[in-house]
């Protein structure tokens, strides 16, 4: 499947891919089986915080490429939030085609410099770039609550870079524990008016399922969820272990939670598509 296409249709139809994190194998089946339920492709996202969890990332990595290989839909493997190029070199190595490479929070001149070298390279083995300008707030402290994305900045950024899609702040937040996030919508829309590539919104999971859907008609056309997934996966184990508290065998309780991970995929991926 030819991704560019596939996000530049959606973006041109105002509706959106969800792009879903994976930390367990777990995580990787039900996002592919949510969306094979739902008919829709997806994205089967990685972070470097999720490799920095398994030691390496060529394990689960060849995993998720295998289970995207098998699917019955267009799954995407992809690179979140990668701050360390040789991550990106590593991944390129095994087959990875789209990396996510996070230089936000440098200065800007720099956050140019260095995304551009990374899109050079990754086009040069046919690998798509997403960027991030804004600093999406809740990263592990780093990033700054109330920035916004301004939308002159970001056409000279995506002109300067050569990136295929961008990350903008517009209200959400990583990691939070609630939906109710408000987003500005008349930012959002601006921003589709004067970036000429694919919108990504981050910290999806504090949104609401109307701000999600009114993200998606205001220009947004990738939706990244991880935090909503955790938690959904959290409550069925604990729900399972409370009504079984002899067990032991970790099949028995993750895999409730890996049921419940496939269904709020599906739902969500729906909801983005309609």
């Amino acid at each position: 499947m030819n991704w560019a296409t596939v996000l530049d249709d959606l973006r041109a139809q105002r509706r959106a891919i969800g792009a879903f994190n994976a930390i367990l194998i777990e995580h990787a089946e039900a996002v592919v089986a949510g969306a094979e339920r739902s008919g829709f492709p997806v994205v089967l996202q990685i972070s470097q915080n999720a490799v920095r969890y398994h030691g390496s990332l060529a394990p689960f990595a060849l995993a998720c490429l295998r289970l995207a290989e098998t699917a019955t839909v267009p799954v995407l493997v992809h690179l979140d939030h990668v701050e360390d190029e040789e991550l990106i070199r590593e991944g390129l190595d095994l087959g990875i085609t789209s990396v996510m490479f996070d230089a936000a929070a440098l200065p800007y001149a720099e956050n140019v410099a260095r995304t551009k070298a990374v899109v050079e390279r990754c086009h040069a083995q046919g690998c798509r770039v997403e960027a991030e300008l804004g600093e999406i707030g809740g990263k592990d402290g780093a990033h700054a609550p109330g920035v916004r994305t301004d939308p002159a900045e970001a056409r000279e950024f995506v002109a300067a870079t050569g990136v295929d899609s961008l990350a903008v702040a517009v209200g959400s937040s990583h990691a939070m524990a609630d939906r109710s996030a408000v987003l500005d919508e008349e930012l959002i829309a601006a921003l589709a008016r004067s970036v000429p590539v694919p919108l990504v919104l981050h910290g999806s999971s504090g949104v609401p399922d109307e701000g999600l859907c009114g993200a998606v008609a205001s220009g947004i056309a990738k939706v990244n969820i991880g935090t909503r997934l955790n938690q959904v996966l959290t409550e069925a184990v604990r729900s399972t272990l409370g009504a079984h508290t002899a067990l032991t065998d970790p099949r028995r309780y993750i895999a409730p939670g890996r049921d419940a991970v496939r269904d709020e995929v599906a739902r969500l991926l729906t909801l983005l598509a309609k």
